[in-house]
């Protein structure tokens, strides 16, 4: 009876959790809340994942009202996929949350920091797994405000400032998704996702789905912080506390590129988003853009999570040329690597916040001699490297070889090329990082360091040790990835 109800449990489950850190109140007991609830959420993903490839879509109707008239919980390859992805980084970095939010926050009322937490991990799996396109902005929501918190607790007095901007902007994305939403309605009458897409499909062009299509674009873009609307994203991941960086940066601008693919290929269909809309060579732009501006920002950082804050914007230019190429290989290069990227760079700000536990910096002048000070931690954040430039044997190359073989697929030679040149700028700052880690001597009178516990090595090694794993076996990564591709392009697998 339980498996019938995990579309719904998944969300509830985490969702009743966060009151109940707030009532436990002691730091252990509601991190052990926190614990339970992150876990049980992944549990249920990988069900919902294994009931999917072996039945297909799921659709749960909640209070029995029957879709479009009620809210529909619908769950298919490409969302239980990224429920998996967002579960199992909420499940691997709340062990790590311990001790690094003690460092960082402090145990004082530190049950807010959990409930907080939880709340953002119910919006995020909401907005997935509902088929309900208000509901997804309700859920977006949830997730937003609590990431704003979030942000908002790191030690660093700029952090505030960080999370006013992301407030700000994340705030004015939420209103072109919800004006786009509503034009939807008024033109269509439903809110059913399902309902939508066939509804759209048998009307012509209007104004006013033309209106809601740019309105949903461009505020799905603000959150998923697509170049140039990017700006709240380098002080987010910078001044938010060490898990919270690693959880966002996994999880939120992931979501974020599911819901653009929801809607363009799911709602709207290819050939109203592609065709009439000539959004491919839009998005093509932008995200080259992206690649190059976001590794070149990152070259020229001192603090290295602000480094890894413009990577993001460069491997979020990864993704969204993926969906530009509206083909298969594309689209499995784009969802492959939302798992790929969440695993890497999950694995290096967990590396950073390591390093910051024990010395309170991650400024590049202070990793002197950090690779023999802390050589697991610095491996990890080396590896993960590696993946962020798509050296072989490492998630970041299957990436780029399936974006590679998209443009190809399209014929689009140079836009091939640029994805390989761009690589060469991972290479430069990674290799800054190196250089001081592991060839500059530490400084006369340095205090020793040691490793952090195992309860912060464990989670960091295991995305880091993932993120070779499935450069390896990429039977989940990919062989999901590509059935979820070909799902949404509606071609036959």
């Amino acid at each position: 009876m339980i498996a019938a109800h995990l579309p719904v449990l998944l969300v509830v489950v985490p969702l009743i959790c966060a009151p109940i850190c707030m009532l436990v109140r002691h730091r252990d007991w509601s991190w052990s809340v926190a614990l339970f609830g992150s876990w049980a959420a992944f549990a249920m993903s990988w069900m919902l994942l294994q009931q999917v490839l072996a039945s297909g879509i799921i659709s749960y109707e909640l209070g029995n009202w029957s879709a479009p008239f009620g809210i529909e919980y619908r769950v298919d390859l490409v969302n239980a996929y990224v429920l998996l992805i967002v579960s199992a980084i909420g499940a691997v970095v709340i062990p790590f949350a311990r001790e690094s939010v003690k460092a960082e926050f402090g145990t004082n009322r530190v049950y807010f920091f959990y409930t907080s937490y939880l709340l953002c991990l119910t919006g995020l799996l909401g907005v997935t797994i509902t088929g309900d396109a208000f509901n997804l902005f309700v859920f977006l929501e949830i997730s937003s405000l609590s990431s704003y918190v979030l942000i908002a607790l790191g030690r660093d007095r700029r952090a505030l400032m960080a999370s006013y901007q992301y407030l700000v902007m994340g705030t004015i994305g939420a209103t072109f998704i919800v004006i786009g939403i509503g034009l939807l309605y008024a033109e269509t009458g439903t809110l059913n996702m399902v309902d939508l897409a066939d509804r759209l499909a048998n009307r012509p062009s209007s104004r006013t789905i033309g209106a809601a299509f740019g309105f949903l674009v461009v505020g799905i873009s603000l959150k998923l912080a697509l170049f140039p609307l990017h700006l709240w994203l380098p002080n987010a991941y910078t001044y938010a506390p060490s898990m919270v960086s690693a959880f966002l940066a996994a999880t939120a601008t992931k979501v974020a590129i599911y819901v653009l693919l929801r809607f363009l290929f799911s709602v709207f269909n290819v050939k109203l988003s592609f065709g009439v809309m000539p959004l491919d060579a839009f998005l093509l732009v932008l995200s080259v853009i992206a690649m190059f501006a976001g590794s070149a920002v990152a070259i020229f950082q001192k603090n290295l999570k602000r480094m890894l804050a413009y990577s993001s914007v460069a491997q979020i230019g990864y993704m969204v040329l993926g969906i530009s190429f509206a083909n298969v290989n594309g689209l499995t290069a784009c969802i492959v690597h939302l798992f790929n990227h969440a695993l890497m760079k999950g694995g290096m700000f967990l590396a950073l916040g390591c390093i910051f536990y024990r010395v309170a910096s991650v400024n590049l002048d202070d990793m002197a001699g950090m690779g023999r000070r802390m050589p697991l931690t610095m491996a990890a954040f080396l590896v993960g490297g590696l993946g962020l430039i798509g050296v072989p044997l490492t998630v970041g190359f299957i990436s780029k070889w399936y974006l590679v073989l998209g443009a190809i697929d399209r014929g689009w030679w140079p836009v091939a090329v640029l994805v390989l040149l761009s690589s060469l700028l991972a290479v430069v700052y990674v290799w800054r990082v190196v250089e001081v880690a592991y060839l500059r001597p530490a400084p006369e009178g340095a205090a020793p360091v040691e490793e952090v516990p195992p309860a912060m090595m464990i989670p960091t090694w295991l995305l880091i040790g993932a993120s070779v794993y499935f450069g390896l076996d990429t039977e989940l990564s990919v062989g999901v990835a590509n059935q979820a591709a070909m799902q949404l392009l509606g071609v036959g697998g």
